[in-house]
């Protein structure tokens, strides 16, 4: 073990306070007996993708959704346990941190010796470098100490963010069975949890004794789906970025001179960007998904943001707030297809001094026409996960850059007539993602964590910790564990009339709904925001009294609790069931026959009207 990783840390008042506090935990995981109740069968939310799904995921493919029921639940097949025998089990940071991580180990550990004393959790250091060498960490009630309710990753550490090649799985596969583990926790994203679930599969083929789980954490809040609702990390990302925005705001508003351009980390979806907008009220936001479809250019936001300034400035306001997330250049189609240029000739190993040369004739000319600062980052090579590096491209300053020539030009045309426009621009993610996590975030993780062993008790396999209907309170969380395969989808592009590429089966990044209540919301207010300076500051994060139990706002006014709403179906299917059998009189089997050929049209043509959507 490295001595960095799982010593005791040198806390401040407050974090000694925060390592105090004891999570909540819902009435469904209380006790030493698991309860869990199994839905139906699930399959891929694209019809149209779900053979290639089934067919990658054999083994893990259709298995049914879980819940976990409290000890007063009247549920007649039930699986109950109550033999809880000795658990090894292992658990690994596979992603990016987030604020709340450590809590998912506190809350697996915690469960852990609940149900049997004897049992083991060893945590892997230095992330899945870790794993694949096996090197070890055994996490005790006093390794976790100084950890609990605590940011940042280090407790464990992380390192590269997949476990994808056959030597990966190899490694992953030979360090399950050396140290004999029941279960192997992945704690991560979209990427983490395909693996995860790809993982979980390569086991069950081989015979593999170890049960692989996801936990959904990442700070981009991209792991959004009908079964996962909230990610760990996004609600304390948000809440603090929201203040320093919102000190900004203020810092604009008493100089009254500048215009500040922040980009916010979050990976190509703007889920953080729309977030701390609804929370601090800036001026104007760039959404990665509107400029995508409205197929906005560089030069299309230039003037959306220019013409703001000079709409402002016939108020005599010379100030603003502007929010970039940070995956807006991959979202802009003309620098997107720079990139892939880009990326593909470092593919074939091109230098960065000879890519401009092997450049098509109209990215060359892109490429010249940005400035030097944005041509050397566009030149850094991709992610793991192909992506480009979004952290390190300052999209903020290259906005900043053409608004101020824009606006040059516009004076000097004469058709501007306001004062001289300038720029402050920031870059707000490594500040946010090492916070102490919100109270939201340390009861989430906490319960997620206690889940875990609740998957690996019922002997499911491929699967991620779930709770829904996050807005209410926590006694009022349903518990539950979804196949990572129901939430796969497969990507296609059209590469002409007939020619259409398909990707592998992946759990995709959720990008911002354009037609969900959040965006909604925002779309009332944009006008008013941009031109009446409703800057409004949350504050501090909050432990304890006003503020402390607030919710996101994407979280709140969204409709959800989606497994809550299966298993509500499927009680009225139960119902139905009941009502008609053989002996029931006509009338009733000719209106049941009426009622479900109508709901079965309906439901065929909203599934296709899905289908046609997952084409790019």
């Amino acid at each position: 073990m490295d001595s960095d990783y799982g010593v005791p840390r040198e806390l401040s008042d407050l974090q000694k306070k925060r390592a105090l506090y004891q999570p909540e935990i819902p009435p469904c995981l209380e006790g030493t007996t698991v309860r869990v109740e199994f839905g139906g069968e699930t399959t891929a939310s694209d019809p149209a993708g779900a053979h290639v799904v089934s067919q990658a995921f054999p083994h893990t493919y259709g298995q049914p959704l879980a819940h976990f029921l409290r000890a007063k639940s009247n549920v007649p097949n039930a699986q109950i346990i109550t033999e809880h025998p000795p658990r090894r089990v292992g658990v690994v940071f596979s992603g990016r941190q987030s604020p709340g991580g450590h809590n998912v180990i506190w809350g697996l550990h915690r469960a852990l010796q609940i149900h049997n004393t004897n049992s083991v959790l060893l945590g892997f250091v230095g992330g899945t470098e870790g794993l694949f060498s096996q090197k070890t960490l055994e996490i005790t009630d006093e390794v976790l100490s100084s950890y609990q309710n605590q940011g940042g990753y280090d407790l464990l550490g992380r390192t590269v963010d997949k476990i994808r090649t056959l030597e990966q799985v190899n490694a992953a596969k030979a360090a399950c069975e050396t140290l004999k583990l029941d279960g192997l926790v992945i704690i991560g994203g979209v990427t983490s949890n395909t693996d995860a679930a790809q993982l979980a599969e390569i086991f069950a083929e081989s015979k593999c004794s170890t049960k692989v789980v996801g936990v959904p954490v990442t700070l981009n809040g991209d792991l959004r789906n009908q079964f996962v609702e909230a990610n760990v990390g996004f609600d304390t990302i948000c809440k603090v970025n929201s203040q320093l925005i919102s000190n900004v705001c203020t810092d604009a508003l008493s100089a009254e001179k500048y215009y500040y351009f922040i980009r916010l980390m979050g990976r190509k979806a703007s889920h953080v960007a729309l977030e701390c907008t609804l929370q601090s009220h800036p001026n104007m936001v760039i959404l990665g998904e509107e400029v995508t479809a409205s197929k906005l250019t560089l030069l299309d936001i230039t003037k959306q943001i220019s013409d703001a300034v000079q709409a402002r400035s016939e108020q005599d306001k010379y100030h603003g707030v502007v929010l970039i997330p940070e995956g807006l250049v991959e979202s802009i189609p003309e620098l997107y297809a720079l990139l892939q240029e880009i990326h593909a000739l470092h593919g074939q190993g091109f230098s960065d001094e000879k890519i401009f040369n092997h450049l098509s004739p109209w990215a060359s000319a892109l490429f010249s026409f940005l400035p030097p600062f944005i041509r050397k980052q566009l030149l850094l090579h991709p992610e793991s996960d192909d992506s480009a590096q979004l952290s390190q491209i300052e999209t903020e300053k290259l906005l900043a850059h053409l608004v101020e020539n824009e606006m040059n030009k516009r004076m000097k045309e004469g058709t501007y007539k306001g004062k001289k426009f300038n720029a402050i621009c920031h870059f707000f993610g490594y500040q946010a993602r090492g916070s102490l996590p919100s109270k939201f975030d340390c009861d989430y993780a906490y319960v997620l964590g206690h889940i875990c062993y609740h998957i690996l008790a019922a002997g499911l396999n491929g699967y991620i910790a779930t709770v829904t209907n996050l807005k209410s309170p926590v006694n009022k969380w349903k518990c539950g564990a979804a196949p990572i395969t129901a939430m796969m989808t497969i990507k296609r592009w059209s590469r002409g009339p007939g020619a259409t590429s398909i990707g592998k089966p992946a759990v995709h990044p959720a990008s911002v709904d354009l037609k969900g209540k959040a965006y909604e919301l925002l779309r009332r207010n944009a006008s008013s925001f941009l031109l009446d300076d409703l800057y409004r500051n949350p504050g501090p994060l909050q432990f304890d009294g006003p503020g402390a139990d607030a919710k996101s706002y994407t979280l709140s006014v969204e409709d959800q609790d989606y497994m809550g709403r299966i298993k509500l179906l499927q009680e009225y299917l139960d119902k139905v069931k009941s009502i008609v059998k053989p002996g029931c009189s006509q009338e009733v089997l000719k209106a049941a026959l009426s009622a479900m050929a109508s709901v079965t049209e309906v439901l065929s043509v909203i599934s296709l009207s899905s289908n046609s959507q997952g084409f790019q």
